[in-house]
């Protein structure tokens, strides 16, 4: 007629009569009356957390575990992050949860999934801990990068270098990786032909950066690509617009026009072009013997002419000596004299001078 239960200090008893729950048995003896043998308690440890028992709902509808237990109930854009004894146990999603206070301090922190981000101070212990994985996706952005955040295509925000989170379950999120260095990109050689029907291949280099990742990544389904595509376009056009003479003398003024069409095309999709140079003017083999023996007619004939050149101002300057000399005799005199110095220093001599010029003199080499 009469029965008993027995619960230790670390158990808790679930009391069922024709199961259904009647009421939560704490430490000690118990004695029910079960004439039927109806009755039965369902004996559940303390020391573990979780209260796992396939008539949860019913017992924490009952009211009975009030101040036995925490209980969570989660929707389905909630969410909860548990901490047993001030450590990370857990990442709870929609359903319903009851853990045991008795032996140990339960904490739960509850989220909102339809933010779609998740932060916490704790985030690399959070994202290891049990249920993260299938409740969370995590982001990791180097530095100088950034990433930006889509969920069913539509943008939602841009976060910069670290760990990052986002709810599973809320849409289709996605993250793309955009880096914010200065690069620099190989315009490799294409064959161009000039206004003058020459046909020569030029290699050109791009410094650039990404200035505004969300029309990088919008606008262009590769902004890279697009920016060398637009490269190459630009090239043909203005090199196409001069003749070979031209555009080897207005090298700078060529990547000058080069770069400024080069920047404001993609300015269009989100790029920097900081600079943009002409590295090689390549020429054909026939081209480059033509132009060879142009340069050097054109160096010897420089030569020629400075040659000329030097010859006509001393011929002018002996002129000019000679008609100082002659409406000057002393001058003369003095002019000789620096010669017979000259002459003195390398050999002995005796001279004899008088009144007259040298060239009246006799002198006696010794």
């Amino acid at each position: 007629m009469i029965r008993w239960f027995k619960i230790r200090r670390y158990e808790r008893g679930l009391l069922f009569r024709d199961r259904v729950f009647v009421r939560v048995l704490g430490p000690g003896r118990h004695f029910v009356l079960d004439p039927l043998f109806r009755a039965r308690a369902d004996r559940v440890s303390v020391r573990e957390p979780w209260l796992i028992h396939p008539d949860l709902e019913v017992i924490v509808r009952s009211g009975a575990l009030s101040g036995e237990a925490r209980v969570l109930v989660l929707g389905d854009h909630d969410r909860a992050v548990v901490k047993i004894d001030g450590r990370v146990m857990g990442v709870l999603g929609r359903g319903l949860y009851a853990l045991w206070t008795d032996f140990h301090r339960v904490e739960a922190e509850l989220f909102d999934a339809r933010d779609v981000a998740f932060a916490h101070p704790e985030l690399p212990v959070v994202l290891t801990a049990e249920g993260a994985e299938e409740l969370l996706t995590s982001v990791a952005v180097a530095a100088g990068h950034v990433a930006l955040i889509f969920r069913d295509g539509r943008h939602l925000g841009t976060v910069g270098p670290g760990l990052h989170a986002f709810w599973r379950g809320e849409g289709d999120v996605r993250a793309v990786h955009v880096e914010l260095r200065e690069q620099v990109a190989d315009v490799a050689g294409q064959d161009i032909i000039t206004a003058d029907k020459v046909t020569l291949r030029i290699n050109a280099v791009v410094t650039w950066r990404v200035a505004d990742p969300v029309k990088a990544v919008t606008e262009v389904e590769d902004h890279a690509q697009a920016l060398y595509r637009e490269a190459q376009l630009a090239l043909r056009a203005v090199v196409g617009t001069r003749e070979l003479d031209a555009l080897l003398a207005e090298r700078e003024a060529v990547a000058r026009e080069l770069e400024g069409e080069v920047r404001e095309r993609a300015a269009g999709f989100g790029l920097a072009v900081s600079a943009l140079g002409i590295r090689d003017v390549i020429l054909p083999g026939d081209m480059r013997e033509l132009l060879n023996r142009v340069t050097e007619a054109r160096k010897a004939a420089e030569a020629a002419l400075v040659t000329r050149r030097e010859e006509t101002a001393a011929m002018r300057s002996q002129a000019n000596t000679a008609r100082i000399v002659e409406s000057n005799p002393t001058l003369m005199r003095l002019r000789e004299l620096e010669v017979l110095e000259k002459v003195a220093d390398r050999a002995n001599l005796t001279v004899v001078l008088g009144e007259g010029g040298l060239a009246d003199r006799v002198v006696k080499l010794l």
